[in-house]
């Protein structure tokens, strides 16, 4: 897929690698000029050398000061911004465990990232969106918002806010004609779903049939997959859409796929 984001400023959260990458990847092959940000400024800068039109930036989505610095080098640069997506965020590889049993500085660290650096990251861009009266957000929920998971109680909490917080933004910020959607990922293969249950050694390898065989495809998804999904949100033509949480799970979530 591919759309005319000439002239379009992107700042993509946690693009360092896998969704957050892609993403990036795909606004700054179709013409935008994209912001990868992440933890790291040598790994979002080395990802965005990789594409035209990429800058990579160090940016901590919990630190609202940084948060600041980065709009005000954007803007300093760029003059506007275009296109906000809040993809970064975090989960536990340790603690899949029952809610009595979670520790509490997990679950703060989870919501610090997850739901608290959306907050951030939306309250600081949709303030500069709001006096050009022109933007778009795109936030990455799950469908673990959607329908919650075991053993990840903080995960699906957050991305439960991130689902409703959406539609709230939906609401005040349309009126300034600024979009907000989001996506619902299934099971994607990145770096971290190796480790949990695609890897040889994954710490959760021997669940993988049982969690694949709830997904009519029948496979997780890739990356590129759904930076297409953030690619037909972002797209100009795409002008009707606010509030809505796009799917992107194989069928998921769209009824019981196995035989009982």
């Amino acid at each position: 897929m591919n759309c005319d984001l000439s002239r379009k400023v992107s700042l993509v959260t946690g693009a360092a690698r896998g969704i957050g990458q892609s993403i990036a990847d795909r606004f700054a092959i179709n013409g935008s000029t994209t912001y990868y940000t992440d933890l790291s400024a040598d790994e979002a800068a080395a990802a965005a050398k990789k594409t035209p039109n990429g800058r990579g930036l160090r940016l901590d989505v919990t630190k609202p000061d940084q948060i600041a610095v980065v709009v005000k080098q954007i803007l300093s640069e760029c003059g506007k911004l275009d296109i906000l997506v809040n993809n970064a965020g975090v989960n536990t590889f340790a603690h899949r465990v029952t809610i009595d049993q979670f520790p509490r500085e997990e679950w703060d660290r989870i919501l610090s990232v997850d739901l608290t650096g959306l907050y951030e990251m939306s309250k600081a861009c949709s303030a500069v969106m709001r006096t050009q009266k022109t933007g778009r957000i795109i936030n990455i929920a799950s469908i673990a918002g959607l329908v919650p998971l075991r053993l990840q109680s903080p995960f699906v909490a957050a991305k439960a806010g991130v689902v409703n917080l959406t539609k709230a933004m939906a609401l005040e910020l349309g009126p300034d004609g600024i979009l907000v959607n989001g996506i619902a990922p299934g099971s994607t293969l990145t770096e971290g779903t190796r480790k949990l249950f695609y890897g040889d050694d994954g710490l959760f390898k021997e669940s993988v049939k049982r969690m694949l065989d709830h997904v009519p495809l029948g496979r997780p998804g890739t990356v590129e997959e759904i930076a297409v999904a953030a690619l037909f949100l972002a797209d100009p033509e795409n002008s009707y859409m606010n509030g809505h949480i796009l799917t992107v799970d194989g069928g998921w979530t769209a009824g019981y796929s196995r035989d009982f």
